[in-house]
């Protein structure tokens, strides 16, 4: 699958300094919460949007299946000439999905997904 561009530094993608205490001390639930909404601002910034969300992770999403029936019903129509098109659209166009998680320590754990299948 064709991976898009993504900012320099998503691999270590944490937040700014402020979300954590200064003694070292593991964040609290809420400032877990905190640091998870701001690496999922981060991924909307980008073109990215949420699937599923909990407490402690979510799932991104990037990009949309192709619509099979109006396709089928264009190639119809154009006596089978759209189906070239078609058959680029479903090629190139592809689903990424992304799990962001945020332990205990208050890390950001990035998992890229399968795409999903129809």
């Amino acid at each position: 699958m064709k991976r898009h561009r993504e900012p320099s530094g998503w691999g270590a993608l944490q937040p700014p300094p402020g979300y954590y205490s200064a003694d070292g001390r593991p964040p609290d639930a809420l400032r877990r919460a905190l640091i998870l909404d701001w690496a999922v601002s981060q991924r909307i910034a980008s073109g990215w949007r949420v699937e599923t969300r909990s407490e402690t992770q979510v799932v991104m999403v990037r990009g949309r299946p192709p619509n099979h029936v109006l396709h089928a019903l264009l190639t119809a129509l154009t006596c089978f000439l759209w189906a070239a098109v078609w058959l680029v659209i479903g090629v190139t166009n592809k689903v990424e999905r992304v799990a962001l998680t945020v332990d205990a320590m208050g890390d950001i754990v990035t998992v890229d997904g399968p795409p999903r299948t129809p």
